[in-house]
């Protein structure tokens, strides 16, 4: 399979508050890492912590995407290669975006599991805008070849 037709999937992380250019920003910079375009992202996801983040919404809107939200112990239950104490302090989980990201590509290829940590392409990408606020995202490979 060529890497234009891969599918990825996103996981986003975010500072309560992050602006919505934070969070492109952060985007473009981990896509561009991956080497993938924006449109091969055919799904994204968070922690629901953030599901009344407006920048969030706004980015989702923009872009067409529907959004899906894990509770803390969904995303904790996930293996992933950067666990963080500090993470885990504020929101109940070791990981947000690389595991929202493992776990929403797993929704697309119903195998009841997160995907595993090599289908990781950005682990966790992390950007601190010009407002002082952190984001983070993951981008997960979400297409058959996981599963072949």
């Amino acid at each position: 399979m060529s890497m234009d037709n891969m599918q990825v999937c996103v996981g986003f992380g975010c500072d309560r508050g992050t602006p919505l250019p934070t969070l492109q920003h952060t985007l473009s910079q981990a896509l561009a890492q991956a080497g993938v375009a924006l449109s091969q992202v055919v799904a994204a996801a968070s922690i629901s912590l953030k599901a009344d983040e407006p920048a969030l919404q706004a980015l989702a809107q923009a872009l067409g995407w529907k959004l899906v939200f894990y509770t803390p112990a969904q995303l904790a239950a996930v293996a992933v290669p950067n666990p963080s104490e500090t993470v885990r302090k504020y929101t109940g989980t070791p990981s947000v975006s690389e595991a929202a990201a493992l776990l929403v590509g797993a929704g697309l290829v119903p195998t009841g599991q997160a995907l595993p940590m090599t289908a990781l392409l950005v682990e966790k990408f992390k950007y601190r805008g010009a407002d002082g606020r952190n984001a983070t995202v993951s981008i997960a490979r979400c297409d058959s070849f996981l599963f072949s």
